[in-house]
């Protein structure tokens, strides 16, 4: 298996990978994502324009409209920002998610045409390495989308590391990955008062390494893509 790695931010043209493409928002898309599916949300519909999630979510119905701008304020009109831990607590239960983020969403639009895509966070990281094994593939192409002029991306590059171990059998100790995260510069402006809509709780859920046991393919459904939960050696609790 070879490994390679692209930076959102950095892209030229160039054709996109066309094996296994992982793209990695742990900060925090993706980690919001697993908690709106491990809340029993049926599924999530990331969307790269506001406008788009607005006409899909009037489509759906009872659906839940989850978006954030870059730098991570809220949308104005949305049920929620791209906050996991306001998440947690939200009746998702058998509802469809409308997702839309500057940086996650925008990556899997990017590369909507790889073989097999996934939405990866550090909250599903063992899971996506074990289902990148069962889907098989020469190449996995790991998608760095936190990088920006202000930002080293470190929270998306340790959650690449990560998989990148577990795929190699190589050790992986869960805490040195939760440390880069939190020491990331997007990690380090969480909790305080300058950023109102970074809560200090969003940071301890996106650090929580493996909290859940399911990845998350992207699949293709009537124009869209959609995210569901998939767990690669047993089916959900019931």
């Amino acid at each position: 298996m070879r490994f390679t790695r692209l930076f959102l931010n950095r892209l030229l043209d160039r054709d996109p990978p066309r094996d296994s493409v992982v793209v990695i928002d742990v900060l925090r898309s993706f980690t919001s994502a697993a908690v709106a599916l491990a809340g029993g949300a049926r599924a999530i519909y990331p969307v790269e324009s506001i406008s788009e999630a607005m006409m899909l979510s009037a489509r759906l119905p009872r659906a839940v409209s989850v978006g954030a701008i870059g730098g991570g304020d809220p949308i104005a009109g949305f049920d929620f920002g791209n906050t996991p831990s306001a998440l947690l607590g939200a009746d998702l239960a058998g509802r469809d998610m409308v997702l839309t983020t500057a940086a996650g969403v925008r990556g899997l639009q990017r590369f909507r045409s790889a073989r097999r895509l996934y939405a990866a966070s550090l909250v599903c990281g063992r899971a996506t390495a074990e289902a990148i094994r069962r889907d098989g593939g020469d190449e996995v192409c790991f998608v760095i989308t936190g990088e920006w002029v202000d930002r080293d991306g470190e929270e998306d590059i340790a959650c690449a590391d990560y998989i990148e171990a577990l795929l190699s059998d190589r050790l992986a100790p869960p805490a040195e990955f939760a440390r880069r995260v939190r020491l990331s510069d997007f990690g380090l402006r969480f909790g305080r008062p300058e950023w109102p809509n970074l809560p200090a709780a969003d940071l301890d859920i996106a650090a929580e390494i493996d909290r859940f046991s399911f990845a998350m393919p992207v699949d293709r459904e009537y124009g869209l893509l959609a995210i569901r939960p998939s767990w690669p050696h047993r089916q959900p609790p019931t």
